[in-house]
């Protein structure tokens, strides 16, 4: 654990410090979120011919988030049937809306990239949800979940407006292929675990071609955020 006194005399007082201010804590394992940060461009090193940045806890954070999210929804809203509360968990955890939040909170400030001013839409959200792997590996689910949805879910988000949104991505997309006169397809790929816990893996096929994945409780929340990835790389995202 590190104390306030030993940030002083970190090599990683920016980040230590940053994550303090925003989030409430200072990181145990340092290099954990210095990975968290670091986005696929700016990794050099390699083990085992991978190289090292932060795609893999995105990964994880994705998944931990997605199932923060989930909870908090379900005991919010307890009258609300499944479909609602799937299409409001997609909402809150959308590209376009975790990178308006990536900014919000100052993460571009932390990131580590060669590319010139996130010419990537998705690399901000991508480290967020980086950014939560990371502490979830650091601190446990538990703690994980009281930061995100103290520091983050209950400061940032405008449950009431996002609420109102049209945000079916899938309805969407299917109106872009329309008109695009573009086939897709969505394909379960994969089911991870068992029982309540169960998640599905869908791949969205464009032209035949894999173009983005989406892993939820439900097929048709994967689904949508596949659908929800494809659209912010079809699309000029919208300010």
């Amino acid at each position: 654990m590190i104390s306030p006194i030993s940030v002083l005399f970190s090599s990683d007082k920016k980040l230590c410090s940053s994550i303090k201010n925003v989030f409430g804590f200072y990181p145990g394992n340092v290099c954990l979120y210095q990975l968290a940060f670091r986005h696929k461009s700016a990794a050099h090193e390699k083990i085992n011919g991978l190289k090292m940045s932060n795609e893999r806890l995105e990964y994880l954070g994705d998944a931990v988030l997605s199932s923060i999210i989930a909870d908090y929804l379900f005991k919010k809203f307890p009258y609300k049937e499944e479909g609602f509360l799937t299409e409001m968990r997609a909402r809150m955890v959308s590209r376009a809306q975790l990178n308006k939040l990536s900014m919000k909170l100052g993460l571009d400030r932390l990131v580590k990239s060669e590319m010139y001013s996130f010419q990537s839409k998705s690399m901000l959200g991508n480290a967020f949800e980086a950014f939560v792997g990371a502490l979830y590996i650091d601190k446990g689910y538990d703690y994980t979940k009281r930061v995100v949805l103290k520091r983050v879910v209950e400061v940032h988000f405008d449950i009431e407006k996002i609420q109102k949104e049209d945000t079916n991505y899938k309805s969407q997309l299917i109106e872009w292929s329309q008109r695009e006169k573009v086939p897709i397809e969505f394909r379960v790929s994969n089911e991870i675990g068992n029982g309540y816990g169960k998640q599905y893996q869908v791949e969205l096929y464009i032209n035949n071609d894999p173009y983005t994945t989406g892993t939820d409780y439900s097929i048709k929340g994967a689904e949508q955020i596949a659908a929800g990835k494809a659209l912010e790389k079809l699309l000029p995202e919208e300010e």
